[in-house]
């Protein structure tokens, strides 16, 4: 038998700038876990992580081109990973910016 999952309530503010009605969870899965841990609260990550799993979800982090650096530590500590196995962290290192004033 095959495990029917019940379709996540994300907020709307979360995905502003694409037609919300028409996103499609299982094609764009990367773009909603990458955008809900970018911009969702406690309840859409919850969510999240209830319809992907945590194994997806930590290989799509992983693999994310930007995460914002407070997000990027509370990833760590959720899943348990080093902060320094993230591509973006790795990025960021290796293109330091000045240092502001």
């Amino acid at each position: 038998m095959s495990e029917i999952k019940n379709k996540p309530r994300f907020e709307k503010r979360i995905f502003w700038d694409v037609n919300f009605e028409t996103l499609d969870y299982d094609k764009r899965a990367s773009f909603v876990i990458e955008r809900v841990f970018e911009r969702g609260d406690v309840e859409d990550i919850r969510q999240c992580r209830r319809y992907y799993g945590d194994e997806l979800i930590k290989n799509v982090l992983v693999n994310a081109k930007y995460l914002p650096q407070n997000r990027l530590h509370l990833i760590s500590a959720i899943f348990e990973i080093p902060i320094q196995s993230f591509r973006c962290y790795t990025t960021i290192q290796l293109n330091p910016k000045l240092f502001p004033y």
